[in-house]
């Protein structure tokens, strides 16, 4: 007997049916302890339902407003503007591109009011000169609000 066959006799031999089992057991160890990618996600609907859609920003009352700020620029404080706040209407300097149903909803979202009407003129800027040097100013777009009797804006009270 060699040197070596000595150590050949203390590993113990198993059939390959018992090993091939082992290989089985590990696998199935391994793949339990390893968590899927997306365990997180629910699982798919069925095949006869569709499922909804993912909104992008919930409307509510902040996006409202956020938007609002961007339509109405500012409130016109003029002395004809002033005058027709009499008449329950009231003058805003808008966003040159916006029209009569982004501003309706501008000021439903901001003060809380159904417009009854709005009326929107394209204001020509102004030429202006400063000694020598002439030019233009920038064109813009004005919107007079008319709400109902009995509702009001607040906008002329630190004035």
């Amino acid at each position: 007997m060699g040197f070596f066959d000595k150590f050949k006799k203390k590993l113990s031999v198993k059939p390959k049916a018992i090993k091939k089992q082992e290989k089985v057991e590990l696998k199935k160890a391994e793949k339990k302890e390893v968590k899927p990618k997306y365990a997180t996600l629910k699982p798919k609907a069925e095949a006869g339902t569709t499922a909804p859609k993912a909104i992008k920003g919930k409307p509510g009352k902040k996006t409202e407003t956020k938007e609002a700020y961007r339509i109405l620029i500012k409130p016109l404080v003029t002395e004809k503007a002033t005058n027709l706040v009499a008449n329950n209407q009231y003058s805003f300097m808008v966003a040159k591109s916006a029209n009569k149903i982004e501003i309706q909803k501008a000021i439903k979202g901001l003060y809380g009011f159904e417009p009854v009407a709005i009326n929107i003129i394209n204001m020509r800027g102004k030429q202006v000169r400063t000694g020598r040097v002439s030019g233009k100013k920038k064109n813009w777009k004005k919107a007079i609000v008319t709400l109902k009797p009995g509702e009001k804006i607040e906008i002329y009270e630190g004035v």
